[in-house]
Order: structure tokens, then sequence, then C-alpha cells
């Protein structure tokens, strides 16, 4: 590659970022937005202070060719790096399968990697007009819901997943959400529950769950054909 995919990270061995695959994850660095609840902060920028060079991960995955399904590109946001899609073509070529953690920032770069991947993990920040509140970058949620569109227009198999911070977020606002997705076609949702130990706004104020929550659960497991609640 002419250039190389910037990597801030990387979990050797994953069964949960993958659907049914024994995966690693790379976490590439830099992301264009700046969500308030953010659990990994340092990889933001678009230079990190502890990159791993792509000819060291390369090794690795040569190494565990045979034993891992899968290699899933994860963030920071994976598509604002032009070389995502050598990348990955590098990957598939080892014969792995590959997987995909986005937020669409930008639609024309998810476009350009969706036919390489076999799965993705789709970030819904909020609805359109409420993203900017969580990214802190107006139009964000456009970007967001265009690359939604492109994804459910592939046919790429995939999840769409919310973080839900009780302060960002109430149980109508949450409904609304998973009813414009519902209506979109999204079939597969997820809910994750914020990790507050570590989060980019250290000053965003703890907020009650609403008091009905197995009720919106349970709303929630009727909409869709599949729901996963994660805490």
């Amino acid at each position: 590659m002419s250039e190389t995919l910037r990597v801030g990270g990387l979990v050797p061995l994953t069964t949960l970022d993958f659907p049914g695959r024994l995966a690693c994850v790379l976490f590439c660095q830099g992301c264009g937005w700046k969500c308030r609840y953010c659990h990994n902060p340092q990889l933001i920028p678009s230079r990190g202070d502890s990159e791993l060079a792509w000819a060291d991960i390369r090794a690795f995955l040569e190494q565990r060719v045979g034993l891992l399904e899968a290699v899933v590109f994860s963030g920071g946001e994976p598509t604002l790096q032009a070389a995502l899609a050598d990348a990955i073509d590098e990957v598939r070529a080892l014969g792995f399968k590959v997987g995909l953690h986005s937020a669409g920032i930008k639609p024309k770069l998810l476009a350009k990697v969706l036919p390489r991947v076999d799965w993705i993990g789709f970030d819904v920040k909020a609805l359109p007009e409420d993203s900017a509140l969580i990214t802190g970058v107006q139009g964000s949620g456009e970007a967001n819901w265009r690359s939604l569109e492109l994804l459910l227009d592939s046919g790429v198999d995939h999840e769409c997943r919310t973080t839900v911070h009780w302060h960002l977020f109430d149980a109508a606002k949450l409904w609304r959400l998973a009813e414009r997705l519902r209506a979109t076609g999204v079939e597969r949702f997820a809910v994750q529950l914020v990790r507050t130990a570590r989060m980019l706004d250290e000053h965003l104020p703890e907020a009650r769950a609403p008091y009905d929550q197995q009720t919106l659960w349970d709303r929630l497991d009727r909409l869709f054909p599949s729901f996963v609640l994660r805490g």
C-alpha cells in the first residue's frame, strides 16, 4: 500500500465483535466526531501516541491464519482513512472474513468499502436532528443516515446499534429513533448502555434511566425481528 493504515490498538481475540466468528479487532486511528460519551478518546486524533506498524499487524495476522476467522476494523472511524480499502484487500487475501464498525461519517468512503466487507456493526447516533448534541458536529446526522441508506441498499449483513446515555436520550426519544429505523427496513437493532468509567466529556452528568425500562425493552423486542440490550 502506498499509504498504510494507521492503527491505534489491537485486540487479538474476541467472540463479540463479529457475530459467530473468532476475530481480532484493529482500532483505526482518527475520528471526525467527538461523541460526548466516547470511551476511546485516544483514538479521536488523526495521529496517535501508540500506533502499531502495519507490517507488524500483517505478520500477526499471517501467524493467525487457520486460527482466527475474521478481522474487524473498528475505531475511531475506519472509513476516514484512504488506506482502509487496500488493508481490507490484504486481509481478505489471507483468507479472513472482514467486519467493520462504522458510523458512516463519510458516506462516499463507506460506499467504497461496502463491497469488500462481510458484516457491519453500524452506529446510529440518534435521529438526524438530534445527532449534533451527541457528536458535537453540525450535519453529522445527515451523514449518519445517508450512510445507513447506503448500507441497507448494499445487502451487506449488518446490525444497527445505538449507544444510550440517559442525559442525551429519554425513553420517548429512543422509541422515536427505533420507529424510524424500523420504517427504513432495519431488522437487527442493539441498544448499548453507555460505559461511564471513561468518557470524552468528563463533565457529562449522570442521568437516571427511565423507571419503566423493561417496558421500553419489551416494546423494542416486539418492534424488531432481532433486538439486543447490552449493558
